[in-house]
Formats: C-alpha cells, structure tokens, sequence
C-alpha cells in the first residue's frame, strides 16, 4: 500500500514534468507535418490554376490551429429546447435594433426585395441571427482555419475545396488575403458565406467591381437574397405560422417529411393560432419542434427555402419569428406546458442506444434527435399507445432509461 502511494506521489510530482515536455513535442510534430502538407497542397493550388502571388501570401502565414479542431470536434453539454433556443437569439434587445436597422436601411432593403423578391424583414432576420447586425463575423484568418480543417481529415475535402475558392476569391479582387477573416468554420461576411457560397450567389450590388460581403451592406443584402431566390423562394407565400391543432389530432402526421395542401389540415380541424383559416398554399406540413406539449407550426415551401441555407428546424421557425417581430408584436403562444428542460449530448446518445437495443433503428448514436430518431421513438411510442410525436423528451428518458 505504501509503495503505491509512494510511486502515485512521485508521478504526482513528476506528471506536470512530462506535461511540459511531451506536448510541446507533439505540437511540433503537428506543426512539422502540417508545413509539409501544406507545401503539397501548394502545386495542388498551382495546378488549379491559382496566381503564385495569391499563392504566396496564403500560404506564407498560414498557421495549424489546434483551437479550431477543439470547436470542430466540440459536443454540446445540453441541447437547448425550442422554447429556450428561441428566447436566446430572439431577444427584445435583437428585436429592438432589428427595428432600428430596418428604418435606417429601408430604402436599400425595399430595393433588393424589389429585385429578388425576398421580404426585407426575413434578410434582416438572418443578418441579425448570423452575425448580431454584421457585430460578429468572426476574426479567424481563413487560411489558417481552412487548412486546418483541411490538414486535420474530418470532412477534409470539403476545406480544401473552401480554401482554394478563398484563394479564387483573392485571385478575382473581391477581398485581399488579410482580409479575408470570419468564422472558425470558414464563413464569413455580414451574412456568414462560406466562399464557395460568395463564388456561386455573390452580387456586387453597389457597382465597385468586387463582391464585398464584409463591409458592403448592398453587397451582403443582395448576395443574401441572390442565395434565397436561386434556392427557390416564393414571392408573397408565408414561410410559417404557428396553428391550433384539433383535440384527438393523430401527431404521427407531423413531419417535416408529411406534406399535404393546407386544405387538406383545414379539413382535419387544423386553424391558425388565432382561430382564422390557413393560406391555401401546398406542400405544408405541421412540426411540434418541443413535442406535444409545446407549440405547433405550419411549414410551407419557403421554410423550406431557409433550410437550405442551415438545417436546423430551430434555427429556420428562429428567422421566421424574428422576422415576424419587426412589423408586430407576435409572440409564440403555446407551449405553456411543454417540458421545460432538454437532454444532455450524453442523454440523447444514450437514448439513442436504448431505442437500438429495443429494436428501434434510430442509426449510429450521435447525441442530436435527428429524423431517423425521431421515426424510431414514434415507433415506440406506437408500442406503448404513446401519442406519437416523435420528441426526445426527459419523460421519454426516464420511462427509457430510469424505470
């Protein structure tokens, strides 16, 4: 027992030591391979038919950034409920600037919805939702972050082809190589493009013959619709709206992947939140993004459309209520009951397991309550004459996991 203790102490002492000596070691291991990489990638960059000045100046202070594969690999602690992820990003402070700039923009917005046809108020929720109103764009250099990401292997085509558009994008004089800054990930700008993004829907709309999404608000407004309308978005058509669902509603039919026109709802006893008739638009389907308990929308083609730009269902009903509150007052009205707390990475992992033991294919567990998941619990939920909505809910753990 003594000698133990003895050889745990001395570890003990000697342990930060190590520390000192073997990660500063493996960082420059890291570093070393990289600048071999990146010394490859270079005739790959030339072959591409890349100017050698943009080249140079890419690659000449490009660093490894291991803080950039912390955030890539990172897993959240908790996943925010609907309600909560709403609160946090559609705040009285957002919503009050968000009315402050729309005022002060009005006429450049009223232009661009003019020519693309997307409404003002849903390119000022995305502006205020993806960077706070151009106050955060993120001041990682790109070269360092893409080659990363790149080097590092995860998704690694996908960053190389990123970084070599960014030097495309020095090459066509839109932006120098210092310059070209923004998020751990690679997006950039006002609106958060990744350069492939700025390459494809990119707009210089104040005629300086280069597409300036970081300091151009002409530029970013108009690039941002450009994307929306090229994605497919629908002049005059609501995105979505919150609705009333009928007692004895089947919730196995809301799905973001159940479609039907929204006389076909009507019919089933489906109104909007306030008591009035639905639009007679097709394709609409109804989501309980908190379950049963929380509130329910209706989705058309144009929720769709803000989809294509982040996948999230909580970030696309996010724009959809911001925009909503820079003309009204409208707030969510339901979900009064809806369980209050989310799972955790772990919970969900875990729950995600559970349900494969049990026969229910909810895939490899990953921590997030994708579809897959969310057709595995509706198939427990039918075993147990549960009403199927599909949530990930803390009941659903315990009865699970803890019963």
């Amino acid at each position: 027992m003594l000698k133990t203790f003895f050889k745990r102490f001395i570890f003990g002492i000697l342990n930060p030591f190590f520390y000192l000596i073997i990660v500063p070691v493996a960082v420059a291991e890291q570093n070393a391979d990289f600048a071999i990489w990146l010394e490859a990638l270079k005739s790959d960059a030339k072959a591409a038919q890349i100017s050698e000045q943009t080249i140079d100046e890419t690659f000449k202070n490009a660093q490894y950034l291991p803080s950039v594969i912390v955030l890539d690999r990172g897993q959240p602690e908790f996943i925010s409920t609907f309600i909560s992820y709403v609160e946090k990003r559609v705040n009285p402070s957002r919503i009050a600037k968000g009315r402050a700039l729309l005022q002060e923009h009005e006429a450049l917005l009223a232009q661009v919805e003019a020519q693309y046809g997307v409404p003002k108020q849903i390119l000022l929720a995305f502006w205020g939702l993806e960077t706070n109103y151009g106050s955060n764009k993120g001041n990682y250099g790109l070269p360092s972050a893409l080659a990363t990401l790149a080097f590092e292997g995860r998704r690694s085509n996908f960053f190389r082809a990123q970084l070599f558009d960014t030097m495309r994008i020095v090459d066509a004089g839109h932006n120098k190589v210092a310059g070209m800054r923004g998020s751990w990930a690679g997006a950039m700008g006002h609106m958060q493009f990744m350069p492939s993004t700025l390459l494809k829907y990119g707009v210089d709309a104040d005629e300086d013959n280069r597409i300036d999404i970081w300091t151009s608000l002409p530029d970013a407004f108009a690039s941002a619709a450009n994307y929306l309308s090229e994605a497919g978005w629908r002049k005059a058509e609501v995105a979505a709206l919150e609705v009333r669902l009928p007692d004895g509603f089947d919730y196995s039919l809301a799905q973001l992947n159940r479609r039907q026109h929204a006389l076909h709802w009507s019919k089933l006893g489906v109104l909007d939140i306030a008591g009035n008739a639905l639009p007679e638009l097709a394709e609409a389907a109804i989501l309980l993004p908190q379950g049963r308990f929380g509130p329910a929308f209706m989705v058309f083609h144009n929720f769709d459309v803000i989809m294509d730009w982040n996948r999230s269902v909580n970030y696309a009903l996010s724009v959809v209520h911001l925009s909503n509150q820079f003309m009204t007052d409208k707030p969510i009205i339901a979900g009064e009951f809806a369980e209050k707390q989310a799972l955790s990475f772990n919970q969900m992992w875990a729950l995600q397991g559970k349900l494969n033991e049990l026969g229910f294919d909810s895939g490899q567990p990953d921590g997030f309550p994708g579809l897959k998941t969310q057709a595995a619990i509706r198939q427990y939920q039918a075993g147990q004459n549960i009403p199927q909505d599909g949530y990930a809910s803390p009941s659903l753990y315990q009865r699970l996991l803890n019963p």
